[in-house]
């Protein structure tokens, strides 16, 4: 099988990146597809999270293979190492050997074999919404240019991925579709609005757009604070609930 028929082979498996399912869940599929579909040992998912505008940050959403503690809980600014600095730019990087690169002093640990990496960043409408990184296998010497074109498509497969769930999330929500039409009304003229929005911001939004419509509605605090209460009381009710049947299973799976 000659190369161009390999390549051709990968972008037809690319197409299960549109899955149903939670974003999370998909976001760790996908990170352990392009793995296989670029021969990386590790790679990583990351998305913007935190912050507004240019002052944005991301962090890893996402993981497959080993990566260390410490690149799981980083959370990356515009022109912050190697990831910051192709957030900053918006072009995909490819790095052969990171010990003799201009981002040798970046490397974590000098003596991992894992030398070569390559990063893309994933966009959704233009729009730079966090970045796809891959470091090479032992088995694998050194990643490609074909390698890096590969992982540019990846990203690019994710985006809409992304945007997918995201739209289908808020098209399932009448009430999460009027406080994301509010949030946007109030943002029209800011030039830095994304048209990604993570779900931790979304839940966010959902909260100050409840808030107002309780004050709105001519409830006083203490009765937000009874709503937000049963919120609480619901959530810890399903998690009682979800514990309670992997109990199950894992006492059936032992008897």
């Amino acid at each position: 099988m000659n190369q161009t028929e390999n390549l051709l082979i990968k972008l037809q498996d690319m197409s299960q990146f549109l899955a149903s399912g939670s974003l999370n869940d998909n976001l760790n599929e996908q990170a352990a597809m392009t793995a296989a579909l670029v021969g990386a040992e590790t790679c990583s998912v990351m998305l913007l999270n935190e912050g507004d505008g240019d002052e944005m940050r991301m962090s890893v959403c996402a993981s497959h293979g080993p990566l260390p503690p410490a690149a799981l809980q980083v959370k990356v600014g515009r022109g912050e190492g190697i990831a910051g600095h192709v957030l900053a730019s918006g072009r995909s990087l490819l790095v052969e050997d990171i010990a003799n690169s201009q981002f040798a002093h970046l490397a974590r640990r000098a003596s991992d074999p894992r030398r070569s990496l390559m990063l893309a960043p994933i966009r959704i409408d233009a729009k730079v919404v966090g970045m796809l990184n891959a470091s090479c296998s032992q088995a694998k010497a050194c990643f490609s240019s074909v390698d890096l074109h590969l992982l540019d498509v990846i990203a690019l497969f994710i985006g809409k991925s992304i945007q997918v769930q995201q739209l289908q999330s808020i098209l399932n929500s009448r009430f999460t579709q009027l406080a994301m039409l509010q949030d946007v009304r109030g943002k029209v003229e800011d030039s830095g609005i994304t048209a990604y929005q993570h779900p931790d911001q979304i839940a966010r939004i959902l909260a100050k757009s409840f808030f107002k419509e309780m004050t709105r509605a001519g409830f006083d605090s203490a009765q937000i604070v009874q709503a937000a209460s049963e919120i609480i009381t619901q959530l810890n009710s399903n998690l009682q609930r979800h514990s309670e049947r992997a109990a199950r299973r894992e006492d059936g799976a032992l008897h």
